[in-house]
């Protein structure tokens, strides 16, 4: 029988970033003799942030006064990076671990580093300064890391089947205005279904990884969710060549892409971890998304949207493909593309005795005849009858289709 509770992290084999005393080449040594884990870590960020614009998108916003929601495994809030920065919500997992246990939270800090990291050391030039350093992170503890003893018992049980889509409920009525879900599984919900619409009804931006389940090729892969849930930005992840990695989902419900090959971010106990996987470019776009959300409060979701796509770079051709979907984020062009879209919003309505277009010349009465009307009122209605009656059948079809399951094991998701 197949687990309908896969859900799993988006994260590949990450790696420890240190350069252990006594170890390495040593003409490494000679060229960083000094540099600590998190000195490297800066140095590794660097050049993936300014691939996705982010230090340009700075001079405009820095992420100020948005409540980011992470929906992972936990964020410690004692982070180098990330002090002063997190608040800890409940836990949506209890009771799957044995008593008395204190989980890890890996991958959750390493993605909050990433999204809202403000840096650590001397005047915070060295460690992980996420792509928006003065968000807040609001920490909702969903899904649990794939070492935790209680992984199986998560996975397996239905007291935590409704676990993520209670947490965005959760996040939500905490006042987030992005969420960022660097998890998957290969089965809807419709109690998740109905709780990203809840929080997209109420403003917020929705990203999420679109999943590891992918393989060289141009192959379609099985949809993930919530990645694959209408309302949610879905995030592929590029390799250096600023290309699909290979294990990147590809498939129609992808948005964006971000870089997702040896990303640099908080690992355990002051430690940085170079990660690869959907889920580290997903915690990029939604840093993106706060950078705009800063900006431009009162933006609503689809807007932010709008103004993530008509901004990438690398864009496919044809302008969209199930690989990359739009192409790769911009922050700063992003911002740009707000900020017209903002203004758009905010034009003001012509005053009373101005006219709409150039001449004021006599009016023309124009002569209907109601009875073309009637008819092709009559025959709109005929057709749009017909199209329920097809997406009904459609539907009875589909849900006659037994669950499927594939990937990895994890838990009622996984870490992308």
């Amino acid at each position: 029988m197949l687990n309908r509770r896969c859900l799993l992290l988006a994260l590949v084999a990450p790696v420890l970033l240190a350069l252990p005393a006594g170890q390495g080449s040593a003409a490494a040594a000679q060229a960083a003799p000094q540099q600590s884990p998190a000195q490297l870590a800066r140095a590794d960020e660097l050049p993936l942030w300014q691939q996705i614009g982010v230090p340009a998108a700075w001079r405009i916003s820095r992420g100020k006064h948005v409540l980011v929601g992470v929906l992972d495994t936990g964020v410690n809030p004692d982070a180098p990076d990330l002090t002063g920065q997190v608040i800890v919500g409940p836990d949506f997992t209890r009771g799957a671990d044995p008593p008395g246990y204190h989980p890890p939270h890996l991958h959750g800090t390493y993605i909050a580093s990433i999204i809202a990291g403000h840096g650590s050391g001397a005047g915070r030039r060295q460690g992980i300064v996420g792509v928006a350093p003065e968000a807040r992170v609001l920490s909702v503890r969903v899904i649990l890391d794939d070492n935790e003893p209680g992984f199986a018992v998560y996975q397996d049980h239905s007291n935590f089947y409704d676990a993520v889509g209670d947490g965005i409920r959760y996040a939500v009525s905490r006042g987030v205005q992005v969420i960022n879900m660097s998890l998957g599984t290969q089965v809807d919900s419709s109690n998740m279904r109905s709780a990203i619409a809840y929080a997209v009804s109420h403003g917020v931006v929705v990203v999420s990884s679109a999943g590891n389940s992918g393989h060289a090729g141009s192959a379609l892969t099985p949809y993930s969710y919530p990645a694959s849930t209408p309302g949610v930005i879905s995030v592929a992840a590029l390799g250096p060549d600023v290309t699909r990695a290979y294990f990147s989902n590809q498939n129609s419900a992808v948005v964006l892409a971000a870089p997702g090959v040896r990303v640099p971010g908080d690992g355990p106990h002051g430690s940085y971890i170079l990660g690869s996987g959907t889920s580290p470019a997903s915690a990029l776009v939604a840093g993106v998304a706060a950078l705009i959300r800063s900006r431009y409060p009162k933006l609503p979701p689809a807007l932010v949207v709008q103004a993530l796509v008509s901004s990438t770079s690398h864009r496919p051709a044809g302008g969209y493909s199930p690989a990359i979907g739009f192409g790769e984020v911009n922050a700063a062009a992003a911002l740009a593309a707000a900020a017209r879209l903002a203004g758009q919003r905010a034009s003001p309505v012509k005053p009373p005795g101005s006219h709409f277009g150039a001449s004021t010349g006599a009016i023309v009465v124009v002569q209907h005849d109601y009875h073309v009307i009637a008819m092709l009122l009559g025959l709109a209605v005929v057709l749009l009858a017909g199209c329920i009656i097809l997406v009904a059948i459609t539907i009875r079809r589909a849900t006659r289709r037994p669950a499927t399951h594939a990937g990895r094991a994890g838990m009622p998701g996984a870490w992308y």
